[in-house]
């Protein structure tokens, strides 16, 4: 396997951004997120998600910039999660371990 050169039948990176992509595709209308009483699905999550993106770059985060979030386990940490990345940026989450009154995955 050592010998075997990468390729894309045989080799894809692994990164929030193309887990979120396939989610969105595959199970576009699957619950992704639920919290008390919101409910997203993976499409829903992944427009979310592209939407923060794009807001993070119009503050001007880009590449390799920091983006610190200090919240609790709620749907807009979640998304962070995924958004960051979209934007270039590197997460550093500050969680403040909240109790959850809701479940984050279906």
């Amino acid at each position: 396997m050592d010998k075997l050169p990468k390729c894309g039948a045989n080799y894809t990176p692994l990164s929030p951004i193309t887990f979120l992509q396939r989610a969105a595709a595959v199970y576009s209308q699957r619950t992704s997120i639920i919290y008390n009483s919101t409910r997203f699905t993976w499409k829903q999550t992944y427009d979310r998600c592209l939407r923060l993106a794009s807001s993070l770059r119009s503050l001007n985060i880009t590449k390799n910039d920091v983006v610190s979030v200090l919240a609790p386990n709620i749907p807009a940490m979640y998304e962070m999660h995924f958004a960051v990345p979209m934007a270039g940026a590197v997460l550093n989450t500050i969680n403040t371990r909240n109790e959850m009154k809701g479940s984050l995955f279906d």
